[in-house]
């Protein structure tokens, strides 16, 4: 019978111990009464302890949001706790207790005092528990988080204590006793949950087969306490090495089901630091001690070694061929990568009423993350890969309009332009009220996607505010104003160009009233104005530009430009040269310059620009590539060429006289070698990555140079620069132009000497016919018309006549060329293109007015 009876009280006393240990207060009631009925226990207060026990922390986990807000509790107002004192209070006088639980009693108290505000007194009580008792190994599983718990109360008390004429010596003695108890509270913690993890997997392993859940377990205040004081603590007194160091510790402690959550705040919190203070320059690995600057800075840290107690400190990941970071960019990136797989599996997704709450701070927890992830990638220019995690938040952001946000600027970002603008349309119908939402999708659509109705459209939504637009509302008439002057370049009829610009000089004036003094309204307005060929009238506004911003690279060019129109080539040059001082990587300019020089120097000295460019874009653009993976995610790096490992060059071609066998040196700018050439065509002929822009610019650069060697008679250097263009884009419209241009400087346009040129003039046919069934642009119409010999073949006539029809010839030349064609076919039309090129003449620029580009 006695025995039954010890093994009836072990088993009693063993479900007791793993209730405490797993925080299951509910049972201990009921467990307590068992134990008074076998009478066991019948000669001390151990009972009344677990009661007591029981009461507080039920009491605690109820008012959990005050103690989050270091609120004070009242007996008054809290019933579970004012007994829990008593409880407590009446088996601490009568000491009727084993020594350790009396320990026990002490720290459930002293936690009762901290909670009441008494933190005086619970420092007392601590220092009364002790912690030999509890520290020691082989001690049961709630014990080792009552360790934890005493160390962080006594840590926090000793924090919120007033010190009156402290002494500066104590005040650091002070700050150090709280560290050490918090780095302690956070060893016992971890290894407590670690423990916890262990046991609850084997004692619900089989009730898991069968197909119980394992239960859930909430951190208490106190727990949380544990785990994050002593880096929020070093984070305060700005000692931020031995914070990361502390997180980097915390990170690596192997995880338990019960930490999750606060490994998703501590690598939430590590990132933040390591993006918010930490350089590159000055970046450690996780497994290097911090540079000796930052341990100067910060003085001398609590030795790790005497943080530890008796008890065993908590279980570490360790292994071979770890991963370690080799940046603070890259380690951050990497935190919060799992801290958004994290933010994904925990995310509440149920829009169910009583699912409010949680959903909130699913949700908070989530956009902390992506807010972060957007910094770290951003610096890297990934903007690809946040976009992709972004739309991962989409499924549980439903109406969140700053992830939605985000998702939109970060499409914009990666060049997903048709995207960004869908997701901004998403965000415009969530906040009707932001002017800023429609703006930037007509931003969008003006500047990236070329959908003119559609940036209209979203311009007028805040032109509908009114007033309610405030600031907003002069850029809503620029936007609309834009998208006029773009219709009307793109409009094939007379009528219909006039009455776009009409419309889109209207609504650039409006901006212009209402807000005379931003610099880009009034420059806009100039361009109009130039756009429609009032020179002298765009000269006023875009004076008050440059008064307001001078050194705004597009006022300055249409400056140039407004001077050439009147015929001022030399101001017009002296500017541009002005702008490029300002501004020496525009290749717009550069161009500018070279048409310019053309005309005053001719075109030996516009070569040597044109080699100046060949020459610029390679130091910013050879070797231009994205990252593997996030195509259009990334801006291209200027990198400089490493001619001795390629042997790469970026040279205008010369070649040696047949006759003489000498070279030919007409301009010191195309003194290059022939070698160089077949180099680079073979570099053009592979794989190109980067932006498309970057090689329609060096494709532009091959054409001008093109030109000004047909200036020069030099047809040999021109078509080798035909034929680099032609690696890069083969067969495009502008490059079969230059190369008939070419082809009408031999004698015969079909003579054996020019292959090239006969494969370029076939090439011409077949791509103006296409360009044909999309109304020829301007400057093509202009070419053809100038570089066409002697008889028109069908589809030149076809083009003639279409231009006629819709007066869409916006240069002199091109009028001038068209005439002549009309002449020669006796058609009636040609006096009117004689005398609109007459009309042109005089406020013509060196380059069309339309080489600025229109953006919002």
């Amino acid at each position: 019978m006695s025995a039954r009876l010890s093994f009836s009280q072990y088993r009693l006393e063993a479900e007791l111990e793993r209730c405490r240990g797993e925080c299951q207060w509910d049972k201990i009631p009921g467990l307590v009464e068992q134990l008074a009925s076998a009478r066991i226990h019948e000669d001390d207060d151990y009972g009344t302890l677990l009661l007591a026990e029981a009461l507080l922390e039920e009491s605690l986990a109820e008012n959990a949001a005050q103690l989050q807000s270091s609120t004070a509790l009242e007996d008054h107002d809290q019933p579970k706790l004012s007994k829990a004192k008593d409880l407590l209070n009446s088996v601490l006088n009568r000491g009727k207790l084993q020594p350790r639980h009396m320990t026990e009693a002490l720290v459930l108290l002293a936690k009762l005092h901290y909670v009441q505000g008494r933190y005086r007194d619970a420092q007392g009580m601590c220092a009364r528990a002790g912690t030999e008792e509890l520290a020691s190994d082989g001690q049961p599983l709630y014990q080792v988080r009552l360790l934890a718990e005493a160390f962080v109360i006594k840590g926090l008390s000793l924090e919120r204590q007033a010190m009156s004429a402290a002494s500066r010596i104590r005040l650091s003695e002070r700050e150090e006793e709280c560290l050490s108890c918090y780095l302690r509270a956070c060893d016992a913690e971890l290894l407590y949950l670690q423990e916890l993890d262990k046991v609850a997997g084997s004692s619900h392993g089989k009730s898991a087969k069968g197909g119980v859940p394992a239960p859930e377990f909430d951190l208490s205040f106190f727990q949380q306490a544990a785990l994050q004081s002593a880096y929020l603590c070093l984070l305060r007194k700005g000692h931020v090495a031995q914070a990361a160091q502390q997180l980097r510790q915390v990170l690596r402690a192997v995880d338990t089901r019960a930490s999750q959550g606060f490994r998703k705040a501590a690598a939430r919190k590590l990132a933040e630091v390591l993006l918010s203070r930490v350089s590159e320059d000055s970046y450690w690995g996780p497994l290097t001690p911090p540079c000796p600057d930052w341990l100067e800075r910060e003085g001398r840290p609590v030795p790790r070694d005497s943080c530890y107690s008796a008890l065993r400190p908590p279980q570490q990941f360790s292994g071979d061929n770890l991963f370690c970071p080799q940046a603070a960019v890259e380690e951050a990136v990497l935190l919060l990568l799992i801290g958004e797989s994290m933010a994904n599996r925990d995310a509440v997704i149920s829009r169910a009423p009583e699912q409010q709450e949680s959903r909130s701070a699913s949700l908070q927890d989530a956009s902390s993350v992506y807010d972060l992830l957007t910094v770290a990638m951003a610096r890297r220019g990934q903007y690809g890969m946040l976009s992709e995690c972004l739309e991962r938040a989409m499924k549980f952001s439903f109406n969140e309009f700053h992830l939605w946000y985000q998702l939109g600027l970060s499409l914009m970002a990666c060049g997903k332009a048709a995207g960004a603008v869908s997701v901004l349309r998403e965000c415009a119908r969530m906040k009707p009220e932001d002017p800023t939402v429609p703006l930037l999708a007509a931003k969008v659509c003006i500047g990236q996607l070329h959908w003119l109705e559609e940036g209209e459209a979203f311009a007028r939504t805040v032109l509908e505010m009114g007033d309610q637009a405030a600031e907003f509302l002069p850029r809503a008439h620029l936007a609309v104003g834009l998208c006029f002057s773009l219709q009307a370049t793109d409009a094939s009829l007379k009528d219909r160009r006039d009455d776009f610009n009409r419309r889109a000089l209207e609504s650039l004036q409006k901006a212009h009233a209402l807000d005379p003094d931003d610099p880009q309204i009034a420059f806009y307005l100039a361009l109009q104005l130039a756009l429609v060929r009032q020179v002298s009238a765009a000269m006023e506004p875009l004076q008050k530009a440059l008064s307001l911003r001078g050194d705004d690279l597009h006022s300055l060019h249409l400056l140039a430009l407004l001077f050439s129109a009147q015929k001022h080539h030399q101001l017009a040059l002296d500017t541009v040269s002005l702008a490029l001082s300002q501004h020496p990587d525009s290749f717009s300019l550069l161009f500018t310059k070279v048409k310019l020089e053309e005309v005053l120097l001719g075109p030996e000295v516009a070569l040597q620009t044109c080699e100046h460019m060949l020459q610029l874009w390679q130091s910013l653009y050879d070797g231009t590539r994205t990252s593997e993976g996030d195509d259009g995610s990334s801006v291209p790096e200027p990198a400089p060429l490493s001619r001795g490992a390629s042997g790469l060059y970026l040279t205008l071609p010369d070649f040696q006289d047949p006759e003489t066998g000498s070279q030919r040196a007409p301009s010191i700018a195309a003194s290059r070698l022939e070698q160089a050439m077949s180099e680079m065509s073979a570099h053009s002929s592979m794989q190109r990555h980067g932006p498309a822009r970057v090689w329609s610019t060096l494709e532009h650069i091959w054409l001008q140079a093109a030109e000004l060697f047909v200036a020069q008679r030099r047809l040999r250097e021109a078509t080798q620069c035909v034929q680099e263009a032609g690696a890069l884009w083969p067969l495009t419209h502008l490059i079969s132009l230059i190369g008939e241009l070419i082809l009408s400087g031999y004698s015969s346009p079909l003579s054996s000497t020019a292959p090239l040129s006969r494969s370029l003039y076939n090439g011409v046919q077949s791509t103006a016919r296409r360009d044909l069934s999309n109304q020829l642009q301007p400057h093509s119409q202009e070419r053809v018309g100038l570089c066409l010999p002697g008889e028109l073949p069908g589809w030149a006539r076809s083009a003639f006549r279409l231009s006629a029809q819709t007066k869409s010839v916006l240069s002199n030349a091109g009028s001038g060329h068209l005439g002549e064609a009309l002449q020669a076919r006796g058609s009636s039309q040609a006096p009117d293109c004689f005398l609109m090129a007459l009309e042109l003449e005089a406020s013509c620029p060196i380059v069309p007015f339309t080489v600025i580009p229109r953006q919002l």
